[in-house]
């Protein structure tokens, strides 16, 4: 059970000494020397002898847990690849559905700019799970970080390279030659895009990269680069705030590689298995609830998401999102559980394509030991 409000410790003990004062009265227990019945037997002195440790072991139980109300939470920090914005509403929610402290956790966020910040930001110690992706994780593996993959966030592949319709791009060959935005050099968008043009014989030494940070279609609207490299959230964006007609070339399509996973270093991962299991708990169940009620998780980002303000653009950008949470393994075994075979299937690509210098041995880095 859930203690709602502040925890009065003082008064939980109070109650337990009126309760056990009580059952004592009714089961005859007093302070006096109780006499033995006339016949010798002791029978009339067990059950109030039971009944007083029963009574007795009710209020030690209720000692253990006011106790346990009082113990501190522990501290979780997820380093994030993006700023607070709505499609992760179900962790900014944590202050108005507590799931988080429901496991005994109390959830922090440093924001990022991309899958490679969140990664670096949990290795100078700034946090100690990183909300990053997969190439972010190939990249770090590759200059020889020991890190482990525990948790499958978005199943998806949502990235993708989007162009306006009078640029003629509509397939990965035509950018050679264009301007192309990107969120950062360490965001996904960056390192997916250079699957793209890997795909099609392409370097990024063909193309110009632009940085136009997260909310990169304006440049693209304003024509400043050709096409730029998003996600389905932020084209949906686009598209409301009248982005002209576009051809979208989706990464999936190429590599459907998950777009987002926890990610911790290899010595958290062996020395805080419990507290661990706890953080994927409440982050499973927080997703749950962004599924099972998007609109009142839309409701929720209007004041905890930076771009929040538009209740429903949160509700599409929520039900989007919600979208790319599911795939036919957690179908199979529940959210957060990974496809094993396409993650080494992810990492042998990046070796291919020359974007990692080793190949990579994904069975030793993806657990999924911690995921409830």
């Amino acid at each position: 059970m859930i203690a709602k409000g502040p925890f009065d410790l003082s008064y939980v003990l109070r109650k337990g000494l009126v309760i056990l004062a009580g059952a004592k009265r009714r089961a005859g227990i007093h302070h006096r020397v109780m006499s033995v019945p006339s016949d010798g037997s002791r029978d009339a002195l067990r059950a109030p002898r039971m009944t007083e440790r029963v009574v007795s072991g009710v209020a030690a139980s209720l000692f253990a847990m006011s106790s346990a109300h009082a113990q501190p939470l522990d501290k979780v920090t997820v380093a994030g690849w993006s700023q607070p914005i709505s499609e992760i509403t179900n962790l900014l929610a944590e202050p108005d559905k507590g799931f988080f402290k429901a496991k005994g956790i109390d959830l922090g966020y440093v924001p990022g700019t991309g899958g490679g910040s969140a990664i670096q930001n949990m290795l100078t110690g700034q946090a100690d799970i990183a909300f990053t992706d997969p190439a972010a994780l190939y990249l770090a593996l590759d200059k020889g970080e020991k890190l482990v993959a525990i948790y499958n966030i978005y199943p998806q592949n949502v990235f993708n390279v989007v162009a306006p319709k009078a640029k003629g791009i509509r397939t990965a060959a035509d950018l050679k030659g264009k301007r192309i935005g990107v969120y950062s050099l360490s965001s996904g968008t960056r390192q997916n895009l250079q699957v793209l043009l890997h795909q099609v014989g392409l370097t990024e030494k063909d193309v110009t990269i632009e940085v136009t940070g997260l909310l990169n279609f304006a440049p693209l609207i304003q024509g400043q680069v050709d096409a730029t490299a998003a996600t389905d959230t932020g084209l949906l964006v686009a598209k409301m705030k009248g982005l002209p007609e576009v051809d979208v070339i989706e990464v999936k399509d190429h590599l459907n590689l998950p777009s987002d996973i926890f990610v911790v270093t290899q010595a958290t991962y062996e020395a805080k298995k419990p507290l661990l299991k706890r953080f994927l708990a409440a982050y499973r169940d927080s997703a749950a609830w962004m599924i099972a009620k998007p609109e009142e998780a839309a409701k929720i980002a209007v004041t905890r998401a930076i771009n929040g303000r538009d209740e429903a653009l949160n509700l599409e950008i929520i039900k989007l999102r919600n979208i790319s949470t599911v795939s036919p393994t957690t179908d199979a075994k529940g959210l957060g559980h990974f496809d094993p075979e396409l993650m080494q299937k992810g990492a042998d690509t990046f070796h291919k394509l020359g974007l990692i210098g080793k190949p990579l041995d994904m069975g030793a880095v993806v657990k999924s030991d911690l995921i409830p």
